[in-house]
């Protein structure tokens, strides 16, 4: 190694920023940084394995492994392993910078609690960075398989690390961890044991650790001592592939300690399916539901999908084509003895076996779903409350499964105002009133809007149940879902009212409104014929003076809102103004003689209606000028 070969770097910024928080902060779980280095080194074995595959020339590793060893005396503690190693460019982009992990994300999720924060370390995939913990200092050497030369890194995880040229004899990494004076407890090989076997017991290469000291006397003991004997390597975990196993032999614990392997979160799963199939098609699966949401859940395009295996092959991480997109939080493992060794993501885009994994395991997940909600409720409301609106992108997606989603999906309803979704579409049609054909909803901005939207005035005052839906992906849900249970979806925004007046009372009463205001409405579309498509009369109208409706398959005003916010450019669509003609306000207005008031009340009218469904207006200003010329003139009469 020359002096020439020897570079000194800057971390990345972030990455200072995170260091500076592994460094500086005291965890409450400090253990866990074992855990996550074991957990890289497996995966570097599993790569390894993959590679000798696909390219024929890399020497195959039959006894993989990875040795861990404690050294009281120097204070380190040394993880081996014979993996797939990293070039010298790998190790600067991968343990220079940590923009590839998300940490800006992880930056913004930090809350300031230090034993909450802590917990955040393993989803957001900086793993390694986590040997800061206990770290003073860090040496990583590592040699890429089917290259010559070695790497060393090293860093005290302040500004600088260093990368230099080294040697080993085959590829893997080597990371050496000099303990801080207070964390010596890992310099411990007991207390490492104990570590291993609660962390890293699935892992399905051998952990091994130097045998302990056997009890004898004192010139055995000098001999041994002077001989200098390598250690003898012992297994301190099980080193079986966990879903290999019988479910019978499985603890829970076991189960939870792979989930947190897998999908480096520090929480426990909330529940999991382990099942194998055998016939046509041979495949183990061992699948999960996180309890807490990950930072890039709704980046469509992130990284996500299921640890492929082929024959307890690792073949890839993110195998995402086992599951449609809106079941993209399960985490978990797929392993298939039907699909080629040297599978990619291209041959399982046309693979039919593919398809047919995909549609079972699907089907399993919605039956996983479908068991919590009816057996363990309140697990049920905990997965909503977090992968509810994910779980809504179902029924446009996959149309096969419509109706299992479908009787997954919760809503706010009128039946206590409540913000929280709680009513399955099946209590809402078990409590419909007798004579009542559709499901009401209406979509608004918030809760509140919906909650209070004058759309829903004549229902409620009828005692009839309405659906208040404000998550953004609500009104592209409803037009997929269309009806439920023989019961159409109706939205109370969209269409003539008097369509679904089911006694002769409601429609006499819509004809004589029709009749008492012909000139009103005549009025009213002269002045604002530029804004609305029309004015008519309506009888879902109790308290407000006037609504603003569409046609009944025409974009409700929050998807042309979401739609228009992602550059879409849509078609200029006018909607319909219908007015409450008994209401004090219009019987004010039809006897206004002034017209150029009459045309000031009626623009109002109509500005309030557009801010009363959550609608910006286009002029504000000209809303306030009105609103205060009316004020004024009151308080002159």
């Amino acid at each position: 190694m020359t002096a020439d070969a020897t570079q000194t770097m800057g971390f990345q910024t972030e990455a200072k920023r995170l260091l500076h928080l592994m460094i500086h902060s005291l965890y409450s779980n400090r253990e866990i940084f074992l855990r996550e280095l074991i957990s890289n080194a497996s995966d570097a074995i599993d790569k390894h394995r993959f590679a000798v595959i696909s390219d024929g020339s890399l020497a195959s590793g039959a006894d993989y492994r990875i040795h861990v060893s404690a050294d009281a005396d120097a204070k380190t503690i040394t993880i081996d392993d014979n993996g797939i190693g990293m070039s010298r460019d790998e190790v600067v982009d991968n343990l220079g910078t940590i923009a590839k992990s998300g940490t800006a994300a992880f930056m913004e999720q930090l809350s300031g609690d230090q034993k909450q924060d802590s917990q955040l370390i393993g989803q957001f995939g900086v793993g390694f960075y986590s040997s800061f913990i206990v770290a003073d200092r860090v040496v990583v050497v590592t040699r890429k398989a089917g290259e010559s030369g070695a790497t060393r890194w090293e860093s005290a995880g302040e500004d600088e690390f260093t990368v230099s040229e080294a040697e080993r004899e085959s590829s893997g990494t080597t990371i050496t961890i000099h303990l801080k004076a207070d964390a010596d407890e890992f310099a411990d090989s007991w207390r490492v044991r104990s570590v291993i076997k609660k962390y890293s017991d699935h892992i399905s290469v051998p952990v091994m650790m130097p045998k302990p000291p056997q009890p004898s006397d004192e010139e055995e003991d000098q001999a041994e001592s002077d001989a200098a004997v390598a250690p003898e390597w012992e297994a301190v975990n099980e080193a079986k592939a966990l879903w290999t196993r019988s479910r019978s032999e499985i603890s829970d614990e076991e189960y939870q300690a792979f989930y947190k392997h897998i999908s480096h979160d520090f929480e426990d799963a909330l529940t999991w399916s382990h099942n194998s199939v055998e016939g046509k098609l041979e495949y183990t699966s061992l699948l999960f539901l996180p309890q807490r949401a990950p930072f890039d859940l709704w980046h469509r395009e992130g990284a996500r999908g299921l640890k492929l295996y082929v024959q307890r092959t690792f073949i890839m991480d993110e195998a995402e084509q086992f599951l449609p997109m809106y079941l993209r939080f399960v985490k978990g493992v797929l392993d298939s003895s039907d699909l080629p060794l040297n599978v990619s993501r291209e041959i399982l885009q046309q693979n039919q076996q593919v398809e047919s994994i995909r549609g079972a395991l699907t089907k399993r997940v919605l039956d996983m779903l479908s068991k919590m909600a009816s057996k363990q409720p309140e697990d049920y409301q905990r997965f909503w409350d977090t992968f509810g609106v994910v779980l809504k992108e179902g029924p446009a997606e996959d149309f096969t499964n419509r109706e299992k989603i479908a009787d997954l999906l919760r809503f706010s309803t009128t039946r206590d105002d409540d913000a929280s979704q709680r009513v399955s579409l099946k209590d809402y049609v078990a409590a419909m009133k007798e004579g009542q054909q559709s499901i009401y909803y209406v979509v608004a901005e918030n809760h509140a809007t919906a909650k209070n939207s004058p759309h829903i005035e004549a229902l409620r005052a009828q005692g009839m149940e309405v659906l208040l839906l404000s998550d953004r992906v609500d009104e592209w849900l409803m037009s997929h879902l269309a009806e439920y249970d023989g019961k159409t979806l109706r939205d109370c925004a969209k269409g003539e009212w008097d369509e679904s007046a089911d006694d002769d009372d409601t429609k006499k009463a819509l004809e004589e409104a029709e009749k008492a205001s012909e000139s009103l409405i005549e009025r009213m579309q002269g002045v604002l014929s530029e804004r609305v498509a029309g004015v008519r009369p309506t009888v879902r109208l109790t308290n407000s003076p006037a609504c603003l409706t569409v046609a009944e398959h025409e974009m409700g005003a929050q998807m042309r809102k979401i739609m228009e916010a992602a550059g879409q450019e849509m078609p200029e669509s006018k909607p319909t103004m219908e007015i409450n003609v008994d209401h004090p306000l219009l019987k004010r207005l039809d006897q206004e003689a002034d017209e150029d008031r009459f045309a000031d009340l009626a623009q109002i009218l109509l500005d309030q209606a557009f801010l009363a469904e959550g609608s910006a207006l286009e002029d504000p200003a000209s809303y306030v000028a009105r609103l205060n010329k009316l004020l004024v003139e009151m308080s002159d009469d």
